[in-house]
């Protein structure tokens, strides 16, 4: 279990690090950012390069809303829910002190912003409310479930998962950074928010219902087609 909880820990460290760091160092600079394409591909990237690496000793989950639908899903045991949710939020917190002690040493550094947070209303991209919010949270993190067990079920091809899953990460990026900066991972959202300026924390609520309600459906979406 403690190599578990490592990998786990590691995983979400690097996918916060690697995702939230591209959004907050790279994605505004001028001439030569990576934008919001940039952004997403990264997140699909830190999935894709860690469940690789490390996928094979805990499952690969680095998100607390898949280790729920993978455990309705019947691929992971209830017990272990609890530690790995501690180790994959204790990981993302761990990679926004990172990310906020390299921000703060930027010339004429100020405050780190919206930090890459979650947010809806006047705290989402492009302004969207709060419903718009949550709807694309759980659908978008339902289909990621199903990306998931699907891609890691009996039938799929051998050793390509962690591609299917990483450019779905990418793709539900593309679909919602607008919306909400793109969720679907509560302890990313946890992570981040700690250290965020604006509505972060206050709306933390949001960005771990969603994505759990999501995975939960993801997983019944699953068995109810009958493949495994």
């Amino acid at each position: 279990m403690s190599s578990k909880l490592m990998a786990e820990f590691f995983g979400t460290f690097w996918l916060v690090l690697g995702g939230c760091g591209s959004a907050v160092l790279a994605a505004g600079v001028a001439d030569v950012g990576i934008g919001w394409l940039g952004v997403s591909f990264a997140f699909g990237l830190t999935v894709l390069t860690m469940a690789y690496a490390v996928g094979h000793i805990s499952g690969g989950h680095f998100n607390p809303a898949v280790s729920l639908g993978l455990m309705i899903g019947g691929r992971f045991p209830a017990k272990d829910l609890i530690p790995y949710w501690i180790a994959q939020v204790v990981g993302a917190i761990a990679a926004a002190v990172v990310l906020y002690l390299i921000v703060s040493g930027a010339p004429e550094f100020t405050g780190v912003g919206s930090f890459a947070s979650n947010g809806y209303g006047d705290a989402s991209p492009e302004g969207y409310s709060m419903m718009s919010a949550l709807i694309i949270e759980i659908v978008l993190t339902a289909f990621f479930i199903v990306i998931i067990l699907g891609a890691t079920s009996k039938g799929a091809p051998a050793g390509f998962g962690p591609i299917a899953i990483g450019l779905g990460l990418t793709l539900i990026h593309l679909i919602s950074i607008p919306v909400t900066n793109t969720s679907v991972n509560p302890a990313r959202s946890t992570g981040v928010a700690l250290f965020a300026d604006g509505p972060a924390l206050s709306q933390l609520w949001l960005f771990w219902v969603a994505p759990l309600i999501g995975g939960a459906l993801g997983a019944v979406i699953w068995k109810a087609m009958g493949d495994d």
